[in-house]
């Protein structure tokens, strides 16, 4: 039933556009123009995000499964002398692993200036320790695509402090089946969330439970879907890219329960619940412990929320940095939340 081809054209179009925590407007209109075409009703929040909810067979308890569309970023912090920008970070990551990657500028006006994120001792030819020196707030900056050379001649097109920076993508898909972007952290979740939300209403999939799909816009900043949960809701999933590394069991090919992250542990009879299924159903799953993490359903126990949580998704590697997946973790995932959907509460 899950086409993971699908999920993947919309993951694709959602990497595609810029949305670091503070400016996923656009991200979170084209999931609305999507829920329109569908026919689904939902809510912008307060906040910005989007909320689905559709009935189930039982209205009296309802569950909730979110992703999240914002994204790594950056915000101009300083216009140097030279004219190039200094950055400071939106979202946790390494200057490191942005460093040559080509961005986007966007200036209060609307304007879309392009750049490059160099650190400020790129030529070898001039630099003898250039491959030695710190990458921090200090030595990274933004190599505006402009003629400008001074920093009134940079404020001269409308860039400002406070502007947004965006990452390039680069997203490509292999024809070994490897998805490979920046920004799969979390759209690869949202695709999925999409692919279900059509195949409920095209009535591929009965709901037990009445179902809310929360598409949160900050997450990357630590307080993504922690409110705007309805007073029903007793199990919450956030449907989040599973950490790979040494000595994790996470792979790029099926789907992650996490048993535990920083926040500690999440919720032993929903994680069991999820492993059932998966072995009922022939869900290929990783059972793992992301050490330095954290998801919106960790936030929505942190805020007080009396839910039952959970963390699964599709095995990221190089998150944060140069991400990759492939096809089968998607589909793996798809297939247990779709198993999760139809199944009883934990």
């Amino acid at each position: 039933m899950i086409n993971e081809k699908e999920i993947v054209s919309y993951i694709k179009e959602l990497v595609s556009i810029p949305s670091p925590s503070g400016y996923t407007e656009t991200a979170i209109s084209y999931v609305a123009s999507f829920m329109e075409k569908k026919g689904v009703s939902y809510q912008i929040t307060n906040k910005g995000a989007l909320l689905v909810s559709i009935k189930g067979n039982d209205d009296s308890k309802h569950r909730l499964l979110t992703a999240h569309v914002d994204t790594l970023g950056s915000m101009v912090k300083e216009i140097k002398s030279n004219g190039r920008l200094r950055l400071t970070m939106i979202g946790g990551f390494r200057w490191n692993s942005v460093e040559g990657e080509y961005c986007k500028i966007h200036t209060a006006s609307g304007k879309v200036y392009t750049g490059t994120i160099l650190i400020n001792q790129t030529s070898v030819h001039v630099y003898k320790n250039a491959g030695d020196a710190k990458r921090d707030e200090t030595t990274i900056e933004v190599r505006v695509d402009e003629s400008v050379k001074s920093k009134e001649e940079t404020e001269a097109l409308g860039v400002s402090i406070g502007d947004f920076v965006s990452f390039e993508p680069r997203v490509e898909e292999t024809e070994s089946g490897f998805l490979k972007s920046r920004h799969l952290d979390d759209k690869a979740s949202v695709g999925i969330l999409l692919h279900l939300v059509d195949m409920i209403q095209k009535g591929n999939i009965q709901l037990n439970y009445t179902t809310h799909f929360l598409i949160s816009n900050n997450e990357e900043i630590g307080y993504g879907g922690n409110s705007n949960i309805p007073d029903e809701t007793v199990e919450y999933i956030a449907v989040d890219m599973g950490a790979i590394g040494e000595g994790q069991a996470t792979d790029e090919f099926s789907v992650s329960i996490c048993a535990k992250d920083s926040s500690g542990p999440y919720h032993y009879k929903l994680r069991q619940h999820l492993v059932s299924l998966a072995k009922e159903n022939n869900v290929d799953y990783r059972v793992d412990i992301y050490p330095y993490y954290g998801s919106d359903a960790s936030a929505a126990i942190r805020a007080g929320h009396d839910v039952v949580h959970g963390l699964i998704g599709p095995g990221i590697d190089a998150s944060h940095a140069f991400e990759r997946t492939h096809i089968t973790s998607l589909k793996h995932t798809a297939d247990l939340l779709l198993h999760y959907l139809e199944s009883p509460l934990a």
